[in-house]
């Protein structure tokens, strides 16, 4: 399984995808009209060959209006992993009593999303892309971001998504249970995926669940961290603050 998309939620996502492209270089490729379904906008942005969304809530009953108020404002909100066999881990799943919220099956893409309060307040899908066999193809083709997205790569110097933090008042049994839900090696509070590693931290803040960091390989974090001031991008130590997210850039 492979960590290959991480959503933001936003009040107003213009401010975020200019932040995400002032710091990172990366660009919008694509912006989704199927996710008028769930009541938002979207903005894709490919940041290597993993990608980074933003959604906005549009509709008074959008859940992610909801979400946005449960955690104080922009926030951290999903997160989507790519398997060669998501309808096998939609079975299982199920089979546990994980809570499906949304479903899509297609011979080009299936995903299962499921529900955030299963996940420490993250909204988690588990998408295929095609038979499946493709997964660990870095620059993989991935119908989230539409058909064109590699002719709007990021900078060369921004090289991909290698991580996720996620806060919860128990680490290391969110982490245990974690990886027992997608079968991916725990150690401690951390959980190994193909090419990235998803930690589990206690609470930063009053909400205590959610995404809380994202980890960028780039090929120089200090020139990250330089652009981010450049632009008034609030710093932190070695972590840039997007959306209510640390984003920590780290040596590729």
């Amino acid at each position: 399984m492979r960590l290959r998309q991480i959503a933001l939620v936003a009040k107003d996502l213009e401010p975020v995808t200019k932040a995400l492209s002032d710091v990172f270089g990366v660009n919008v490729a694509y912006r989704d009209p199927g996710v008028g379904i769930f009541g938002l906008v979207n903005a894709v942005m490919p940041v290597g060959g993993d990608f980074l969304e933003v959604v906005q809530p549009v509709t008074a009953d959008a859940s992610a209006g909801r979400y946005l108020k449960r955690r104080g404002g922009d926030a951290g909100y999903m997160l989507i992993f790519q398997a060669p066999n998501a309808l096998e881990h939609r079975k299982r799943l199920e089979a546990r009593g994980v809570r499906m919220i949304a479903k899509h099956e297609t011979p080009q893409y299936t995903f299962t999303h499921f529900h955030p309060g299963d996940f420490d307040g993250v909204l988690t899908s588990i998408d295929t892309q095609g038979d499946g066999s493709s997964w660990r193809e870095r620059m993989g083709e991935w119908p989230p971001a539409g058909k064109d997205w590699k002719q709007h790569l990021s900078s060369p110097d921004t090289l991909g998504i290698v991580g996720a933090t996620v806060q919860a008042r128990d680490p290391k049994a969110a982490a245990e249970r974690w990886g027992e839900l997608l079968q991916t090696p725990c150690d401690g509070t951390v959980l190994s995926f193909d090419g990235a590693n998803v930690t589990f931290v206690p609470p930063v803040d009053a909400d205590g669940t959610g995404i809380v960091g994202i980890a960028i390989a780039v090929k120089d974090p200090s020139a990250v961290l330089a652009r981010a001031k450049d632009h008034g991008v609030p710093v932190d130590g070695n972590s840039v603050r997007i959306s209510g997210t640390a984003f920590t850039p780290v040596k590729g």
